[in-house]
């Protein structure tokens, strides 16, 4: 048996689960809604505040659907109630975010700015303090979304191993390298 996909999604106040037809789970919550269709094998059984799913076989295919479709359930109700929040630091001289609505606007050391659009599912907001590196914080209730915006954001210009120069999430751990002169 999973051992994530044997415990029950706790549903706290607040959350309503509804299943539709086709195994489709949409969640409603004090920050949004959120729907995911899950495999029609894996059974949903909603008792009073709790969400369990079960799977018909000991498959390879049913086991692994089992897991998964547990975390992407446990994680819509997460979103939904506390919601997620990811920060990026821009780290180089001259590197700069601003935002206007859902348009963010960066000078990473290129030529020329890159305009990037972000969903209007996201929240972003821009910060620059002095003495410090600008920080671009991103807050959504969609985990997976979340996380490929800041992923697309972070590729735009990925931290080097020489001196860390790049975009980099806050308290990411870079392997540095010694340069030329190490060996010496």
């Amino acid at each position: 048996m999973s051992r994530i996909g044997k415990k029950p999604v706790e549903i706290p106040s607040g959350v309503t689960i509804t299943i539709g037809k086709d195994n489709v789970v949409t969640i409603k919550g004090p920050k949004g809604e959120l729907k995911q269709a899950v495999d029609t094998d894996i059974k949903l059984e909603l008792k009073d505040s709790s969400l369990e799913l079960v799977r018909p076989t000991e498959q390879i295919r049913h086991r692994a659907m089992h897991g998964l479709y547990r975390s992407l359930i446990s994680n819509m109700v997460k979103g939904v109630t506390e919601g997620y929040v990811k920060k990026l630091e821009l780290v180089g001289v001259g590197f700069k975010a601003a935002n206007q609505g859902n348009i963010l606007d960066l000078a990473l050391g290129y030529s020329h700015n890159i305009i990037f659009e972000i969903p209007k599912e996201l929240k972003i907001v821009t910060s620059q303090e002095k003495g410090q590196n600008p920080i671009i914080t991103l807050e959504s209730v969609d985990k997976q979304l979340l996380g490929q915006v800041c992923a697309k954001i972070r590729g735009l210009r990925k931290p080097e191993p020489y001196k860390g120069k790049g975009v980099k999430f806050v308290g990411e751990v870079l392997r540095r390298k010694a340069g030329k002169s190490a060996g010496k």
